[in-house]
């Protein structure tokens, strides 16, 4: 029987020991997490399930990371391990990933972190200096922090991970950018030509200039390029160009603005007076980009020091042109001319961009990480068919009915229109830089391009007035002029509940800031009868109103209306979609200037052929305006849409910050993409905000939380006590009460 009961033990455990296995075997098979945050941090996007799934070469993206580093940044070594292993787990068998204890300390190491050290080193990742509190004290260390993504021969490096915001769009667009390159290059029939412009009179002067490898260069370019050819799939042509040699390189060395050198005789004549020319052009079919190898700085005191770019310098340039020429991004067209915002990245001549007023070097910056930027003259031609949108940003000069018809047309083919329009244009005194003089202010012009008519043909209007709005941004004032702070009233803040989260790439979007906008109206009538819909973006807060009439933005002379009923929520920006009704659906289809005078030309050549055949007895020709054709205009488009917000200073450096990572960089890039078909890397880049403020409550709400956390926890406490209190009296006495009951009963039966 004892035998019987022992073998039972064992064979349960047996079973349990299965059981175990099993459910272990089936967690590994099965695998699934659950991610509880709000903006699903830990879950990586669509957007990058897609783009791992469907590798068709091999990629490995190697991690090289400080091992036990401090707060935050053993954090940031977690959450990218779990990242990474979200991107295994949906992708297929080309990915792969792997990290490395990389020290970053000098001497006696092991062999393994030597080996690992040096592999950083080779990739480009270096050691950069953290800080960290230890026992009450602020020390510092170096620590690697990088990591490298290698696609077939290409390789992307992330040099310095600091935080894990935005990683997964980083990590993904990277990979998305690497697939793309190489399909690019793939299908590329001519090769990409690398030049360098090269004086050999440069090399008798380049000791004193202080860069005397200048003559060893041309060879150490030569074999960089052969170096990085296979990694380009042997793409790319070298030529070393001389034109001390050849004089006739001089106009090309001209045509393409390379550094020209000239110098007076040195050393008392034993080097004559000369020039010569050096910098590098990469070239592919008419795109061309010219790279200036040597830096000219002036340093006070010392004087002029000369610099050539080095090697990794050049290899890194080599790898971004590349990029550039081939377009491996996503195109997308902004309308040039017409007094438009130039996004394009040229400052006026002589003027440097960051001091121009309508430089927008940030947006064009953040836009050419995902887009390769194609101007548009609507004037002249019809709009590409490659181009899924447009940005027009703050046209000043009228647009002719030809230029307003191309517009139209693109819409109509279901193409979509990303508008950032001014309803004033500012007229500054003359020489004032917009300072007043003698009592001269600055004047605002009410603004008339031309697509005013459209838009309101499409059932959305501009109003001729400006946005203030109490809840904006307060300037700090200078001690010596008072101290405090100013309300800048023509540039509100949008608060959370301000802001629609109908679209899924707004959801994350908490709060932001915008400045001189004016408020947009619908016509109702116009878009239900067109079956058009329009989402609301961001409103101004209910404490706004507008200024229209005489203009001024001087803070000090703008005072908020005395009665509340004279403020009220402003609309600010609209997205509508649906098919739009062409405006020259009822109207001639007009015509270049130039096309109407060679029209011209044409019917009076024809009255005289006709004359003459006339004279001549002969059969006058077919008449050939009587041919018609059909398809070449569209009276009401495919399914588009058109994003409208009146103020073209959203896309200037002041609003949007060079990383793109402040809520307004997310907003116009969010919008730009969900415009371009992207919506999935829209979602992806708004997954984490830097501003989470907290939610609006009124006055009553307020009052009644702090009266709870003063007054009402405590009095729940004394109540819940008191509860208590009674409930253990009452169990106390009825437990008295079923012992008194037992013993008077005990008591009656001893007495019988």
């Amino acid at each position: 029987m004892q035998v019987k009961k022992g073998l039972e033990k064992y064979i349960k455990f047996l079973i349990y020991l299965i059981i175990v296995i099993l459910v272990n075997i089936a967690g590994i098979t099965l695998f699934f997490r659950i991610d509880l945050s709000a903006n699903k941090l830990y879950s990586i996007s669509d957007a990058s399930k897609k783009v791992v799934s469907t590798l068709n070469e091999p990629l490995t993206i190697k991690v090289f990371f400080t091992k036990d580093l401090p707060a935050p940044h053993n954090s940031t070594e977690r959450y990218l391990h779990d990242l990474l292993q979200e991107y295994a787990i949906h992708a297929n068998r080309f990915f792969n990933y792997s990290f490395y204890d990389v020290s970053a300390e000098e001497g006696e190491l092991s062999e393994e972190k030597k080996k690992n050290q040096n592999l950083a080193n080779n990739y480009g990742i270096h050691p950069v200096q953290i800080q960290a509190i230890e026992k009450d004290e602020v020390k510092f260390q170096r620590a690697y922090m990088g990591l490298v993504v290698i696609h077939g021969d290409l390789i992307e490096r992330i040099p310095t991970i600091g935080t894990t915001e935005g990683l997964e769009y980083t990590l993904t667009t990277a990979i998305q950018k690497l697939n793309n390159k190489i399909s690019a290059l793939l299908g590329l029939q001519d090769k990409i030509h690398i030049k360098l412009f090269q004086s050999s009179s440069l090399n008798q002067i380049a000791p004193y200039m202080g860069i005397k490898q200048l003559a060893q260069f041309p060879d150490t370019l030569e074999q960089m390029v052969a170096r990085l050819n296979p990694k380009n799939y042997n793409k790319l042509a070298f030529e070393f160009l001389d034109p001390t040699v050849d004089e006739s390189l001089e106009a090309d060395a001209k045509k393409y603005k390379i550094m020209a050198v000239k110098w007076p005789a040195l050393d008392n004549g034993t080097i004559p007076p000369g020039n010569g020319a050096i910098g590098m052009v990469m070239e592919f079919g008419e795109r061309a980009i010219v790279v200036p190898l040597l830096q000219v700085i002036q340093i006070p005191i010392i004087g002029t020091q000369y610099k050539l770019m080095t090697t990794a310098e050049v290899e890194e340039q080599i790898n971004r042109n590349v990029e550039a020429l081939i377009n491996i991004n996503q195109d997308l067209g902004f309308v040039a001319g017409h007094g438009t915002l130039d996004i394009g990245g040229v400052s006026p001549a002589g003027q440097n961009i960051r001091q121009n007023p309508d430089a927008v070097l940030n947006f064009r910056t953040l836009i050419s990480q995902n887009y390769t930027l194609k101007p548009v003259d609507v004037g002249e031609a019809a709009i590409p068919d490659n181009l899924n949108a447009i940005v027009i940003a703050r046209p000043t000069e009228p647009f002719s009915d030809y230029a307003l018809f191309q517009i139209d047309q693109f819409l109509m083919k279901g193409k979509n229109l990303i508008l950032f329009l001014d309803r004033f244009r500012e007229v500054q005194p003359a020489n004032q830089q917009g300072r007043s003089l003698g009592g001269q202010q600055t004047v605002f012009v009410p603004l008339d391009t031309g697509l005013e008519k459209l838009l309101n043909h499409y059932g959305i209007r501009i109003k001729q007035s400006y946005v203030m709005d109490e809840n904006c941004y307060k300037q700090e004032v200078p001690a010596q002029l008072g101290g405090g702070q100013r309300a800048i009233y023509y540039a509100p803040i949008i608060k959370n509940r301000f802001i629609n989260k109908e679209l899924n790439f707004m959801k994350n979007i908490k709060g932001m800031i915008t400045l001189k906008i004016s408020p947009l109206e619908l016509d109702t009538e116009r878009l239900n009868a067109h079956t058009l819909k329009a989402i609301r973006l961001i409103s101004s807060s209910e404490n706004s109103w507008e200024m229209s009439g005489r203009i001024t933005l001087n803070p000090m002379f703008i005072q908020p209306p005395q009665s509340k009923e004279e403020m009220q929520s402003k609309t600010l920006a609209y997205i509508v979609t649906g098919k739009f009704p062409s405006y020259f659906a009822d109207k001639p289809i007009p015509a270049k200037k130039a096309d109407e005078a060679a029209a011209k030309e044409t019917d009076s050549q024809e009255d005289r052929q006709q004359e003459q055949s006339q004279l001549s007895g002969q059969q006058p020709p077919d008449d050939l305006s009587k041919i018609t054709a059909s398809g070449q205009f569209l009276p009401e488009g495919k399914p588009a849409k058109i994003f409208l917000m009146a103020s073209s200073d959203m896309l200037r450096d002041n609003l949007l910050d060079a990383g793109g990572r402040n809520t307004n960089a997310t907003y116009i890039l969010n919008v730009i993409d969900y415009l371009n078909g992207r919506e999935d890397v829209a979602v992806m880049r708004a997954k984490q905000q830097r501003m989470n403020p907290l939610d609006d409550a009124a006055a009553s709400t307020r009052t009644f939380v702090k009266t709870m956390n003063i007054v009402g926890l405590p009095v729940l406490v004394v109540v819940f006590g008191i509860a208590v209190w009674f409930r253990r009296h009452r169990r106390k006495k009825h437990i008295q009460m079923m012992f008194q009951g037992s013993g008077v009963q005990g008591s009656k039966v001893q007495g019988s």
